[in-house]
């Protein structure tokens, strides 16, 4: 989480639970084909490349930035030379692929030639036909124009923010918040979504399948990384525990679990050509896995920012999602965000300006009304609630604001129905400075790569993974096993160390 900051239009991102801020698809003749064939190559058009040039920046700063070395440049090459199949262009030079440094599974491409992957989504790769395939897919998405087909329809039903779209589904049937959310929950959050069809979702796939068969990839890729990022959000759901189940509406495409075999089928189930493993676990070593500590690190219901000096704790029975620029809590009864705004020194200021932020222009602001004063764990802090109308109920908005100092706050934005929000009491209260010695105890964990040895299984090393808690399970998922997998001499292995 660093700085909040605003993408006005939209994109969707690859099937992994978390959706994103983007742009919208170009109108330009250049993606009015919904499938280019690689003989039919065409230009990318001057408006393309100009849009893309423009959110390009906007992205980077949204996903914790471009990361950069031997591993960027690998996701590079192979994204290059997957995106020439689609037949957007024949001119490697055309695109920009970028390996983005955030923990959040995920993948997109904007018309202009921009592709983009996190590293997160990458590790969980096993192999380089993988990488090709989920980039291929994305790129699959701009040839069809399916993102203009989503928002067209989107804007038809009224788009609705980041929590919004969560709450609509899980707290508040299918009621929608509206503008009353889209901006506060928006900003940074990257779970806005912006669902493809079952039939976009699938073309994207038979699309993506179709490069990997152009460039000489095993085209059954596409099916074995459906599985891992299905795998995935099993675990994650599990993580969260029951009654935190990731609900459809964390998802930008259908669940991937539905699409293994249907992408199976359109491969071949003797389809060849090549993966090259070993090359690609080679080429990713090294790479971060989960929270960069300069954005903070999520451990279970624990926050702690080394660079800001601060941490807290979420409510029992909630699960947090860090954000480049926001954290996001998340439970059965309400919703959340931790953030940061513009500080002049003035905490009432900057509440009213925070709840001002919750609606647009055109729209009447919405009042805090009375803001209390308080002190928690030392740091001083002001709070005040407003309970807001959406549509044939209502909801408490709570903004809790703490400053550090004379030109840094910080503040939570919270959602419950109307009558609960003292849900969110206990972790108002946990907020604290924390030490530079335990700012320092904060490190990163690491995505390594070993070659096993003659006796190793899946048992011993799971029990070399970073964590204190399901670490079979995390092992498997990241290495595409199962419990009765042999390991052999010489295989090679992923794990995450510090």
């Amino acid at each position: 989480m660093k700085q909040v900051s605003h993408l006005n239009r939209f994109i969707v991102g690859y099937a992994t639970g978390v959706s994103l801020l983007v742009l919208p698809a170009c109108t330009s003749a250049q993606s009015a084909r919904p499938a280019a064939s690689a003989s039919a190559v065409q230009s990318i058009s001057a408006a393309d490349r100009a849009e893309g040039a423009k959110a390009h920046p906007q992205l980077l700063a949204e996903f914790g930035g471009a990361e950069t070395g031997t591993q960027a440049a690998y996701v590079e090459t192979i994204g290059k030379n997957i995106a020439v199949q689609s037949g957007l262009s024949n001119a490697r030079g055309d695109f920009t692929v970028t390996l983005l440094n955030s923990s959040v599974n995920n993948a997109f491409a904007i018309p202009g030639g921009y592709v983009y992957t996190t590293r997160q989504l990458v590790s969980l790769m096993n192999n380089e036909a993988e990488l090709a395939g989920v980039l291929g897919h994305e790129v699959g998405h701009v040839a069809a124009r399916h993102a203009a087909k989503r928002q067209s329809a989107a804007t038809k039903n009224s788009i609705i923010g980041v929590l919004g779209t969560v709450l609509s589904g899980v707290l508040l049937g299918n009621s929608q918040l509206g503008q009353v959310l889209q901006k506060g929950f928006a900003q940074g959050s990257q779970l806005l979504t912006l669902k493809y069809s079952r039939d976009q979702e699938s073309e994207a796939d038979r699309l993506g399948i179709t490069y990997l068969k152009r460039a000489g990839y095993d085209p059954r890729a596409m099916s074995t990384v459906l599985q891992s990022l299905a795998a995935q959000n099993a675990l994650d759901a599990r993580l969260m525990g029951s009654s935190n189940q990731v609900p459809a509406w964390a998802s930008t495409h259908p669940d991937p679990a539905s699409r293994v075999r249907t992408a199976l089928s359109y491969a071949g189930a003797t389809a060849a050509g090549t993966t090259n493993r070993d090359t690609f676990l080679t080429r990713i070593s090294g790479l971060t896995y989960g929270d960069d500590p300069r954005q903070g690190v999520v451990d279970g219901r624990n926050f702690v920012h080394p660079d800001l000096r601060l941490a807290f704790q979420s409510p029992n029975g909630f699960y947090m999602l860090n954000g480049t620029q926001a954290v996001t809590i998340a439970g059965q009864s309400g919703k959340g965000q931790f953030t940061t705004g513009a500080f002049s020194g003035d905490l009432d200021a900057y509440i009213r300006a925070a709840f001002a932020g919750l609606t647009d222009t055109n729209q009447p602001k919405i009042d805090p009304g009375t803001i209390s004063r308080t002190t928690v764990n030392g740091i001083p802090a002001a709070y005040a609630t407003q309970r807001v109308n959406n549509g044939n109920s209502q909801v408490d908005v709570t903004v809790f604001a703490y400053q550090f100092d004379a030109t840094h706050a910080y503040h939570f934005l919270t959602i419950v129905p109307a009558g609960s929000a003292s849900v969110f009491n206990q972790m108002y209260s946990s907020m604290r400075r924390i030490s530079a010695t335990e700012a320092g105890a904060v490190k990163p964990r690491k995505l390594v790569v070993i070659t096993a040895r003659s006796g190793d299984t899946v048992n011993s090393l799971a029990q070399r993974m970073a964590y204190t808690d399901a670490q079979l399970d995390r092992f498997l998922v990241l290495n595409g096993l199962t419990a009765s997998s042999r390991i052999s001499a010489g295989q090679k292995i992923k794990l995450v160390t510090y």
